[in-house]
């Protein structure tokens, strides 16, 4: 049983090679696929090799009962390996529910990346966003013709609020308001990034949470509204 106890590490070394270089798509020289289907041969040699080695050292039952937990430890490996991209989704999804406005990055069918945003507690699509390096909480708003930085927000990305010349009227949930017109240098929610975006700063006190508008969503490939998620696509 050492040997074959040794040939399963083995499958599980290889197993776990493919899941860290399936973005490469090269494990060891070999195509990812290609080194799949070697991985794949090695359990079943192994499992027929130690049926014949077991069948004259022991009773008929206790060599069904070693191939099967054999087996089962197999396919635990080939599932863990065939469903490892659902298995991502799932921990991606885990942590935006542990820790709302966090947004989760899947890899769609196609192999591009999609953004999830899941609802907040409030019932608003809320996640936090990388503005010029620092990240702000924002409410994402369809209905926002442009990206809209609070008062507070502006300072803390480096924008000095005093110096800006608020010249346009906008609607916000606290009435109506006074904003200033500004370029923002880099915009991003995990691997959408936008630059030189068009956006505006509110007066001080009239904007409670910042707003992730259309300057920024309609540079979007795609954007889906669910009942309780949003998804982005660059």
């Amino acid at each position: 049983m050492k040997a074959l106890t040794l040939v399963f590490l083995c499958l599980g070394a290889g197993l776990a090679l493919l899941i860290f270089n399936h973005d490469s798509g090269r494990t060891l020289g070999l195509d990812n696929d290609d080194f799949g289907r070697l991985v794949y041969l090695v359990p079943i040699a192994a499992l027929l090799s130690a049926g014949i080695l077991q069948g004259g050292r022991g009773a008929l039952g206790q060599v069904v009962r070693q191939l099967a937990i054999w087996l089962v430890i197999v396919l635990g490996l080939v599932a863990a390996y065939l469903y490892r991209d659902d298995a991502r989704s799932f921990g991606a999804r885990m942590t935006a529910g542990l820790f709302p406005g966090t947004a989760v990055v899947v890899t769609t069918s196609d192999g591009s990346n999609e953004v999830i945003i899941h609802k907040a507690h409030s019932g608003h699509f809320q996640t936090n966003v990388t503005v010029q390096g620092t990240v702000l909480p924002m409410l994402v708003d369809t209905g926002a013709s442009s990206v809209v930085l609070s008062y507070e927000d502006a300072r803390a990305i480096g924008i000095d609020p005093k110096m800006l010349n608020y010249t346009i009227s906008v609607m916000t949930a606290n009435g109506a308001a006074m904003a200033a017109p500004v370029r923002l240098d880099e915009i991003s929610i995990g691997p959408i990034i936008r630059r030189d975006v068009r956006a505006m700063v509110t007066e001080e006190g009239k904007l409670d949470e910042s707003l992730l508008g259309m300057t920024f969503l309609s540079t979007l490939d795609y954007l889906q509204m669910r009942t309780d998620e949003l998804r982005l696509r660059d």
